[in-house]
C-alpha cells in the first residue's frame, strides 16, 4: 500500500499525522507530549510497556528522573490512536499516576547567542541549524525534543530550558 503523510499541529501542540492512500483517510494517528509524575510506590511500575502492551499507544521517552523510593518523573511523547491515548491516560490516573500537558521547552537567549553553530551538531533532530545565507542560528521548536544535549555545548551559555 503506497501512503502519503500529511502532520498537522492542533492548538494545544498535539500532533496529528494522517496517513492517506489516494486521498482517503486510511489511519489518524496522534502525537501528545505529557509529563507523568510517579508517586514514590508507584516508581517501579513498568508503565511504557504497559501503555504498549494493553493501549496499542507508543511512547517515546524524552526525558525521565526516577530514582527507587522517590518521586519519578517522565517526559513522554505518546502516539496512536486518540481514543487508546485517552484511554491510556485514564488508566495512569487510576495508578496515581499524576498527568499533565508538557509545556517543557528550550529556550535561547538571542542576546546572548553568538551563532557559533556548535549547538547545531549535537542537535539530534536538526531542530537547531545555521541560516546557510545570515549565519544565524535557527530554532525548529517543533523538531526539538527536549533531549538538552545542546545546553553543554553553548560556550556562552544562551541555551536553557524550563524542564
Amino acid at each position: 500500500m503506497n501512503l502519503s503523510e500529511r502532520v498537522f499541529r492542533n492548538v494545544i501542540g498535539s500532533t496529528i499525522t494522517i496517513y492517506c492512500k489516494e486521498d482517503t483517510l486510511c489511519l489518524g494517528l496522534v502525537k501528545k507530549r505529557i509529563t507523568l509524575t510517579f508517586p514514590k510506590r508507584t516508581v517501579h511500575m513498568p508503565v511504557t510497556y504497559r501503555l504498549a502492551k494493553d493501549f496499542n499507544v507508543a511512547a517515546n521517552i524524552i526525558r525521565a528522573q526516577v530514582t527507587p523510593n522517590q518521586v519519578g518523573t517522565l517526559v513522554v511523547e505518546l502516539q496512536g490512536d486518540i481514543d487508546q491515548i485517552d484511554a491510556a491516560v485514564e488508566w495512569m490516573e487510576t495508578q496515581n499516576i499524576e498527568v499533565s500537558q508538557a509545556t517543557h521547552e528550550i529556550l535561547i537567549d538571542e542576546e546572548e547567542c553568538v551563532h557559533c553553530g556548535l549547538c547545531t551538531g549535537v542537535c539530534p533532530t536538526q531542530a537547531l541549524s545555521l541560516n546557510p545565507e545570515t549565519f544565524r542560528l535557527t530554532f525548529t521548536r517543533s523538531r526539538c525534543i527536549v533531549c538538552e544535549q545542546c545546553i553543554p555545548t553553548c560556550p556562552v551559555q544562551a541555551i536553557s530550558t524550563n524542564l
